[in-house]
């Protein structure tokens, strides 16, 4: 089984590539974030004919999240035990599935803005509560990743340049120490392969020429259980759809499984 997890960055405007990267990946599963594009609007059609069914559940606004799969799809959830609201909403942030005897889960974790910003204790707010509510799926036999923009630089090693970030989010004590609160829920980060660079990065900013610079983050993670990191025999980040017009700041992190 090949699953995947994606930043798009807008569904509406990446639409087209999504479908492109579908029919060339042979992705089984696909867990996508920031939609940005409510429930309802998701293209749930164009997905089918490709041969995926969809779960998904969004705004309309930055966030929004989905689930692809040709093997399958049930115990759909959305959001997580225990999630914060922010501004007295329940943002759409994370959804879970079942698919072809794998639970998975999609999470676009907040960006946290700055230190100083409301969004920075939200962010942690909501880790804490995921660190919880994972504990149950990381502990059963069923394989089972949290897979998605965790918005956070695991190490110092996961960023391009750590002294320009200095002070900022994705790189603090407080964010590291809640994701490895996360993982001592019952989850390993399965850290994908190199290939020819030293860092293999996710994510990469439009502006100052940063990807052809390779002034990259690794941000977007699999956090899974020990069922699930058993059955791995590869994971690599796909730059390739980081190039070109149109594409998205994120590129896609594939995970192959031997079940």
């Amino acid at each position: 089984m090949r699953v995947a997890t994606w930043n798009i960055n807008s569904l509406k405007a990446r639409l087209e590539r999504v479908l492109a990267w579908l029919a060339s990946a042979d992705a089984d599963v696909v867990c996508l974030q920031e939609l940005k594009c409510a429930t309802a609007d998701v293209p749930v059609e164009a997905f089918k004919t490709a041969g995926y069914d969809v779960a998904a559940w969004g705004t309309g606004r930055w966030n929004g999240v989905a689930i692809l799969s040709r093997v399958g799809l049930a115990d759909v959830r959305e959001g997580i035990a225990g999630q914060p609201d922010f501004d007295g909403q329940a943002e759409p942030r994370a959804l879970t599935a079942t698919c072809g005897g794998v639970r998975v889960q999609t999470l676009y974790i907040p960006n946290g803005r700055d230190t100083a910003d409301a969004h920075f204790p939200y962010k942690l707010a909501f880790l804490q509560a995921l660190a919880a509510d994972a504990a149950s799926d990381a502990a059963a036999d069923l394989p089972f990743a949290a897979m998605g923009d965790y918005n956070i630089c695991p190490t110092d090693d996961d960023i391009w340049d750590v002294d320009e970030w200095t002070g900022t989010t994705h790189i603090t004590p407080a964010e590291r120490e809640a994701l490895d609160a996360v993982k001592a829920a019952g989850l390993a980060d399965v850290f994908p392969r190199a290939l020819k660079y030293d860092r293999p990065f996710t994510f990469w900013d439009y502006r100052n020429l940063d990807f052809p610079k390779n002034r990259g983050m690794r941000i977007d993670l699999a956090l899974a259980n020990p069922a699930f990191t058993a059955a791995v025999t590869d994971a690599f980040v796909d730059r390739n759809e980081r190039k070109g017009k149109g594409a998205s700041d994120h590129a896609p992190l594939v995970i192959d499984l031997d079940l």
